[in-house]
């Protein structure tokens, strides 16, 4: 992305005296957006836990708990 200076160019914008300060009775210019700012796009935010690393984590919890049941039934026998 190339970087645009959110700055008004004073020499280009109306109503500033020298230095760049503005008079009395003067609106100052509006604030330039800058294209980087801003929340991310709609799409970008999901929210909830995707099916897979859900899956995925559940697997584990099943894999373990099977492997303390196989060893209690080791201990027992």
């Amino acid at each position: 992305m190339s970087h645009v200076n959110p700055d008004p160019e004073p020499e280009r914008t109306t109503g500033l005296e020298p230095g760049g300060s503005v008079p009395p009775g003067e609106t100052p210019p509006a604030e330039s957006s800058m294209p980087e700012a801003g929340p991310r796009q709609a799409d970008a935010q999901r929210r909830g836990w995707a099916v897979t690393p859900l899956t995925l984590i559940l697997l584990v919890v099943v894999l373990i708990a099977a492997g303390f049941v196989a060893y209690a039934v080791a201990l027992m026998v």
